[in-house]
């Protein structure tokens, strides 16, 4: 490929087609297909042939439920136990799966009806679960007719979609845990039914904010842990719900006939490149920097997502940037954070197959839904849509000088290449497709640089030997900054390794904060200078590949990135959202990654798998304040005061809606008059 790169008037580089290997968006070479292993929980039946029906949906895969550490604790399991007290005042426990059953049977007529329902289950939140965001979205901001067709017709659905857990969802889930390598795959029909029970907060043990809490290392998923439910202060909130409710509207008229795959890949320190030695050219990279289009736009390719350690970010709090945007116009993204851990600096989450339901417009406080979007992606043969999105996770940055450390340099390129190279062929020497679409990863709230971000994306991909598509969101200037400085290394025939020597050296000889990298590097290359290769941090084997990609699933990575993760610790911003948010919800920080030693017990291994051995603390509990406590937080009100000090930066909500079929059912005639008459689902009261 030419080092010297022109496009049209909004991108530059090489066309699109040479991000794909072929002249259509779907000409790359499938991913893996989806086949049931040790390693690959299939949660759907496959047949002999591999082939999926086109017309509706796969039949669930039997099971047995299992409650324990390393699965889904499911609300329909016998051994969901919640404390009541019975007419005399007594206290029992009592299955909760037949309170949520007895509580979304009945009719549901308005947001306070749907408040109801929720706390009728999740009794201990009674005093601090307020709904105020569904009273606004319900009562205020949508047009009376849209709510009551909501009500009377979309919500009855969802209510049975929920409670049809038992039958979809036969199988056990696994946990995706830490420095494992598993994946998960669910027809699009289970997704749907599991969103429906974090739309109603049925899932046990989900709702405490506890440090000691067993789902401490995940993110919420019950939709209202952290106030999904609450916020009133934003339009954006309001608008995230009117997605998630569009979602629901679309999945119970007619019935997804697909499947979705997660999987998570752990690299172990010793697998990991070893940069300063690459000899892989940066020119041999096939570039296209675009200014005008989104990385979503970008069919065909692998998708970013600038991905918080805990998945999802604040789409279940107050965050509205890329990761939560992305994952409520294609809410099936949000079933990882379910089970999937939080992410080590060596691993990457891929997920193949979620559907896009949704336009918008805006970013952060101006994101509005923009009406409804049919995904015209095709299906692999696997049953997937053609849409493969990959979670990588940038650290947070107070300063400059941390930025363009060496460890935090070295952690960056070893997180992308991470995800990169999945379903890469290790021996191969050829261009791997399809390429990746990214653009400014880790900027922006975590405090990113532009420059230094692109190019290591730029060595990542060149490493892992994959095409690069990089927008810019509007920004012409960093276009041109990027393809310039892309012709610059390509035609001085610069490598990954002598880049990375280059940035190194850098950091170390220049004042960061008054310098600038790209005009260093232009002096650095047209000169000629060679960079002696820094001293190491770490001691590297003495035999060892540039490309080696192990499957180890005990190793962890090196001391010197947790260490650089855990001096973070107490720097990082607010992670989700641009504006002033509701500062006693938002005092997080961000978790040591130095505490990820396999040593340390993260999922609450010791707690009980039978509800008869549930460990007490210094003296013995009844059964019933051991339920509670192992349930939830036994204060709300002061522990959710003190979620900054106690939980990770990750805001993630847990929100359950109850609601009910009403007996007489008036879905059919309201259907007829009230469905060829909206246009548009959610159209905004003027307040």
């Amino acid at each position: 490929m030419s080092s010297e790169m022109d496009g049209g008037d909004s991108w530059r580089g090489v066309p699109l087609s040479e991000m794909y290997g072929s002249q259509s968006p779907w000409g790359s070479p499938e991913f893996s297909l989806v086949s049931p292993s040790f390693n690959h929980a299939v949660l759907y039946h496959v047949p002999s042939d591999g082939c999926l029906a086109d017309d509706k949906p796969p039949k669930p895969q039997i099971g047995h439920d299992k409650w324990d550490s390393e699965h889904v604790r499911m609300p329909c399991s016998s051994h969901s136990l919640y404390p009541v007290e019975d007419s005399n005042g007594e206290s029992h426990l009592k299955k909760r799966w037949e309170m949520i059953e007895s509580a979304l049977s009945k009719p549901i007529r308005n947001s306070h009806d749907l408040a109801n329902t929720i706390l009728s289950y999740n009794t201990k939140f009674r005093n601090t679960w307020k709904f105020r965001g569904l009273h606004k979205l319900f009562n205020e901001y949508l047009e009376e007719e849209e709510s009551q067709y909501f009500f009377d017709v979309t919500l009855p659905e969802i209510a049975k979609l929920a409670l049809a857990l038992p039958k979809l969802i036969q199988s056990p889930i696994p946990l995706l845990k830490k420095h494992t390598n598993r994946s998960i795959s669910l027809s699009q029909q289970q997704i749907s039914c599991l969103l429906a029970n974090a739309f109603f907060c049925t899932f046990p043990r989900r709702n405490s904010t506890k440090p000691t809490s067993e789902y401490n290392s995940y993110p919420f998923f019950n939709f209202n842990t952290y106030r999904f439910y609450e916020a009133t202060d934003s339009d954006s909130n309001l608008e995230k719900l009117k997605c998630i409710c569009h979602y629901f509207r679309r999945v119970v008229t007619k019935v997804p006939g697909g499947v979705v795959s997660f999987t998570r890949r752990s690299v172990p320190g010793r697998a990991l490149p070893a940069w300063p030695r690459s000899q892989r050219p940066l020119g041999c990279l096939p570039l296209h920097v675009d200014a005008s289009r989104t990385i979503e736009d970008a069919d065909g390719l692998i998708q970013v997502d600038f991905a918080n350690k805990y998945l999802g970010g604040g789409v279940l709090g107050h965050g509205c940037v890329q990761e939560e945007i992305r994952f409520v116009i294609c809410p099936e993204l949000m079933v990882s954070m379910l089970f999937t851990e939080v992410l080590s600096p060596n691993e990457a989450l891929m997920i193949i197959g979620a559907e896009r339901y949704s336009k918008y417009s805006g970013y952060g406080q101006s994101f509005r839904w923009a009406g409804p979007h049919c995904d015209g992606s095709p299906r692999d043969s696997s049953g997937r849509r053609r849409r493969a999105l990959l979670a990588i996770d940038a650290l947070p940055y107070s300063s400059l000088s941390r930025e363009f450390s060496r460890d935090a340099i070295t952690r960056e390129l070893n997180k992308a290449w991470v995800g990169f190279s999945f379903d890469t062929d290790p021996q191969s020497e050829r261009a791997q497709y399809p390429g990746v679409a990214t653009g400014n990863w880790g900027c922006g709230a975590f405090g990113g640089t532009t420059q230094l971000k692109s190019l290591l994306q730029l060595m990542a991909c060149a490493q892992a030997r994959r095409p690069m598509a990089y927008f810019t969101f509007g920004d012409t200037k960093l276009r041109d900054e990027i393809v310039d400085m892309y012709n610059l290394l390509a035609r001085h025939n610069v490598t990954v390794g002598q880049l990375y020597k280059y940035i190194v050296k850098f950091s170390q000889e220049k004042d960061v904060s008054q310098s600038q990298l790209n005009l260093y590097l232009e002096q650095v290359v047209k000169s000629g200078t060679s960079a002696s290769p820094p001293p190491a941090n770490r001691s590297a084997p003495s035999k060892r590949s540039d490309d080696v990609m192990e499957t180890s699933i005990t190793e962890t990575v090196p001391a010197t990135t947790t260490d650089l993760e855990s001096q973070l610790e107490n720097h990082s911003p607010d992670l989700f959202t641009e504006d002033d948010i509701d500062q006693s919800l938002l005092e997080v920080t961000i978790e040591s990654e130095k505490k990820e030693n396999p040593h340390t017990n993260t999922s609450t291994n010791n707690q009980s798998t039978d509800k008869n051995e549930v460990s007490t603390p210094q003296k013995r509990m009844s059964l019933f304040d051991t339920m509670q406590a192992i349930e939830g937080d036994q204060n709300p009100t002061a522990s959710n005061t003190l979620l900054g000090n106690q939980r990770r930066n990750s805001l993630l909500n847990d929100t359950d809606a109850s609601m009910d079929e009403d007996k007489s059912d008036p879905a059919t005639e309201l259907k007829k008059k009230i469905t060829k008459k909206i246009t548009d689902y959610f159209s905004k009261k003027s307040i």
